[in-house]
This record gives structure tokens, C-alpha cells and sequence, in this order.
């Protein structure tokens, strides 16, 4: 049964939906990652238009991100204040990014904006991920693989507005907190993503912050951040699906679920390996949409 998407302009099969939704939702549950990145180019993929898949996928990563944040609430595992200074920047660069949306929306460039940076963020993100995972497997294997030097202090500790974060043990600068929230703010109104993939090494390696409050920390940024890109972008660009996003989010529950049982039962390696295989598979496909010559370059149409 197809149900009608009145925001898209269009009918989909209902089990489509909840099967995209349950499959970023099994990631999510099995690999720890928001899957934003993967939900807006697969909605791409099923005929969305991307303006209504980038606006639409925040409110599924709102709702996914919400059972972590709270689990981790609940171990007083995350900096508040961290998050806050965070936030504020992600509020700013939301609202520039939806300002933005809305300007290559109306001047007819979101498909090619859209399509592009994904190409290049799934590149490097598959890249990246694919050397860490293949790394791993090999140091499991009992290969040995050269250990990454750590350096204590970066250079953007010594820039100035300092302020202490007692639960991340830190006294540093509020302005790189802020500017990473901004970033991933922009990213998130203009992309659909959630960021954690560039907020949790950010906050590991360059604001130096443990590893056991970085992931509640971040994910408490993304709940704020990705809510109100939810808004903005129903408010100002009309671009939510509100039934589309019901069914993304049903399925994304249900697959959670099976994802955190599954992770109990698999070797941590592989899944990362098979996962930075298919970010990779998705921005070639990407890129080829971007690269090869449609069936017919324009349309005519007539009318009374």
C-alpha cells in the first residue's frame, strides 16, 4: 500500500519507508553512529527530492539520538557546560544554514549542492573509516600496526576567552567549542546530518576531552541542534514531511532494537569495515548520478 507524501508530491510504498528507517536504525543500534549521512542520500536515492530529505532526516536523528542521551544522562557520563557552549554555537549556524537552504532552494541548486558535498563528505568519511577498520582487523589478527603519537596540547589552547570545564577536567577557550558547534549546526540544516562523526574526534583530539564524557556530550549537542533544524525548516522552508517522518522514525525504533542485540554477537572489525564499504559504494553511486548524462537532457511540455 503507497502512501502519499504531501510535502515530497509524491506516493511511496509504506514498507519502503520503514525499511529505510529500520536499516539506519539497525546501524545506529549496532555501530553507534547517527546515520544521517546514509538516511539523506538513500531518501535521494527512493525519489525524495532533497530538499525534503535533508529537512526530514533531522527529526529522525533527533528521535534516535534521544534513548542515548538519556542512558548516558543516567551514568553522568557528559559536560553540560561543554554541551551548552556547543549548542549555542550549533543554534547560530542552524539558523545560517537554514537561511542558506532556503536560498539554494528558491535559486534551484539543492539537488547539485546536495548531491556534491555528499560525494566528498562520504569519500573522506568511507576513507577514513576504512584505514581505522582495516587497522584494527589487522591488529587483531596479531599484525602490527604503528601506534598514532599523541600530543598533549594543540594549538588552540592557547587562544583567549578561557573558562574551566570541571567535568571534562579542561580550562580552555570557549571559541573552538563554539565553532565546531556552528559547523556542524550549518552541516546539519543544509545536509540532514547529525555530526557526531565530526564532533566526537573533534572533541577528542582537539579539544582534548575524555573519551568517557565525549559521546553524551555530543549527543546532547545533536538532540538541541538537530530539533531545531526541525523547526526552522518546517517554518521557514515547509521542507518536513511530517508522514514521512513518522514512518522513518517507526522503523529507526524497530531497528535499533535488533541492531544493539545483533552488536552483542559480531566482531566490532568487521561491522566497521562493511560499514565504511557501503558509505563508500553510496558516494560513488553519488557521484555517478552527478557525472553521467541523463536520458534526455530537457523536457517539453504543453498546456492550455
Amino acid at each position: 500500500m503507497e502512501i502519499y507524501l504531501p510535502i515530497a508530491g509524491m506516493s511511496v510504498h509504506w514498507l519502503l519507508l520503514l525499511g529505510l528507517g529500520g536499516a539506519i536504525g539497525f546501524l545506529s543500534g549496532l555501530l553507534g553512529v547517527g546515520g544521517g549521512f546514509l538516511l539523506t542520500p538513500l531518501l535521494i536515492f527512493s525519489g525524495i527530492p532533497s530538499s525534503v530529505a535533508v529537512a526530514t532526516t533531522a527529526s529522525h536523528i533527533t528521535a534516535s539520538s534521544m534513548s542515548g542521551a538519556l542512558a548516558q544522562w543516567r551514568k553522568r557520563a557528559l559536560d553540560i557546560k561543554m554541551a551548552a557552549i556547543m549548542t549555542s554555537g550549533g543554534l547560530a549556524g542552524t539558523g545560517f544554514g537554514v537561511w542558506l537552504f532556503g536560498i539554494l532552494r528558491r535559486s534551484g541548486q539543492m539537488d547539485l549542492v546536495v548531491s556534491a558535498s555528499y560525494v566528498v563528505l562520504l569519500g573522506v568519511i568511507g576513507a577514513l573509516m576504512l584505514r581505522e577498520s582495516w587497522s584494527s582487523l589487522r591488529a587483531s589478527q596479531g599484525v602490527k600496526v604503528p601506534a598514532a603519537k599523541r600530543v598533549e596540547h594543540v594549538w588552540i589552547h592557547g587562544w583567549p576567552l578561557k573558562a574551566r570545564f570541571p567535568a571534562s577536567r579542561l580550562y580552555i577557550s570557549v571559541i573552538p567549542p563554539a565553532a565546531i558547534g556552528f559547523a556542524v549546526g550549518m552541516l546539519s540544516a543544509i545536509l540532514g546530518v547529525g555530526g557526531g562523526f565530526i564532533v566526537v574526534p573533534a572533541m577528542i583530539y582537539l579539544l582534548r576531552m575524555p573519551t568517557n564524557v565525549v559521546i553524551g556530550t555530543s549527543l546532547l549537542q545533536i538532540i538541541v541542534v538537530a530539533a531545531a533544524t526541525t523547526v526552522l525548516q518546517a517554518v521557514n522552508n515547509h521542507a518536513v514531511d511530517a508522514m514521512l517522518a513518522v514512518f522513518l522514525i517507526a522503523g529507526g525504533v524497530i531497528g535499533a532494537q535488533f541492531g544493539v542485540r545483533m552488536s552483542a554477537r559480531l566482531r566490532g572489525e568487521e561491522l566497521r569495515l562493511l560499514l565504511a564499504l557501503v558509505v563508500i559504494v553510496v558516494a560513488i553511486r553519488l557521484f555517478y548520478g552527478l557525472v553521467v548524462h541523463p536520458d534526455q537532457i530537457f523536457t517539453v511540455s504543453t498546456g492550455t
